[in-house]
């Protein structure tokens, strides 16, 4: 009988496949957006930056910013949710993955929403995703963006997104 890996080589394995999502899209690593992974639950982190602010006489995170870190967020998720069902299923292997394979494609976006509750501070902030619908072509994600207090969000998205397709043989 084989014995079952130890935790913290599942957890590296894990861990490897989200950098390698992450790191295929460049757009993230400019923003600065980084994941806190526990289980299967991802919370992104957009650290303050100067370069975000887009009005200084508040200061205020420029929406344009805040909208893409919400649409990273969802994207990331619907990847991760993917990826995860993939691997917790034996379909995919996670010491095989490696940056830029087709398992590690992206959902298209069709469109997001942003409502725009307060002003983003000058100050880190943190986004959930949550998947109200996943299926084999079409995704549709809520996430929600908070700063200091996970109850008073904000800005909230709503996305709708393309979902890959597996390569035909």
């Amino acid at each position: 009988m084989t014995r079952p890996e130890p935790v913290q080589v599942i957890k590296q394995r894990r861990d490897a496949v989200l950098h390698a999502l992450v790191e295929g899209v460049p757009y993230i690593a400019f923003l600065g957006v980084r994941f806190d992974r526990l289980g299967d639950e991802l919370t992104a982190i957009l650290p303050y930056d100067a370069k975000l602010i887009g009005n200084p006489a508040l200061p205020a995170l420029h929406g344009g910013a805040t909208a893409s870190f919400l649409e990273i967020a969802a994207i990331i998720e619907l990847g991760w949710a993917r990826l995860w069902a993939d691997m917790e299923s034996g379909r995919l292997d996670p010491a095989q993955v490696q940056p830029g394979a087709a398992s590690l494609r992206l959902p298209r976006t069709i469109d997001v929403t942003v409502d725009y509750l307060r002003a983003g501070l000058p100050r880190d902030a943190y986004a959930r995703a949550r998947v109200n619908r996943f299926g084999r072509r079409y995704a549709s994600v809520r996430v929600d963006a908070w700063q200091d207090n996970r109850d008073r969000p904000f800005a909230q998205a709503t996305g709708h997104f393309m979902m890959p397709q597996p390569p035909r043989d």
